[in-house]
């Protein structure tokens, strides 16, 4: 799929990032208990299509459990535009609702079952493969 260019961050725009992507994006809805209480809809990309532009001073990371999954958000506004995913160490979770370029033609929602992680992951066909070039 061609890559454009997307640019977004958190809400006071302290933290500011470009990521390149597909245009029509396809987003991850995990139920994990994490996921569930943020409402975390996310795409992965692999790292090097990731670049924090300014804020990493005011990023606070929250890790829990088995500490994979770098929970990042900004210390000022409190939201969380981007993410290390604990089933992508090598990518990136971007909020597409943190996109501010207007650069998303479409979307296609993917489940996964984070409330089972280690079952969802070992049968997972297309998340394992979301930070892979």
């Amino acid at each position: 799929a061609k890559l454009v260019t997307h640019t977004g961050g958190c809400h006071c725009g302290q933290v500011k990032w470009t990521v390149l992507a597909p245009a029509h994006v396809t987003v991850v809805s995990c139920n994990c208990s994490i996921c569930v209480m943020k409402q975390n809809l996310h795409i992965i990309v692999p790292k090097d299509r990731f670049t924090l532009v300014q804020g990493e001073d005011l990023i606070t990371t929250y890790t829990f459990n088995t500490g994979a999954a770098k929970h990042k958000f900004c210390s000022v506004c409190g939201v969380q535009s981007f993410y290390i995913p604990r089933s992508n160490q090598d990518g990136v979770g971007i909020m597409p609702h943190c996109i501010t370029s207007n650069t998303i033609i479409s979307t296609n929602t993917v489940m996964f079952d984070g409330s089972n992680w280690e079952q969802s992951f070992g049968q997972d066909k297309v998340l394992k493969q979301m930070s892979k070039d």
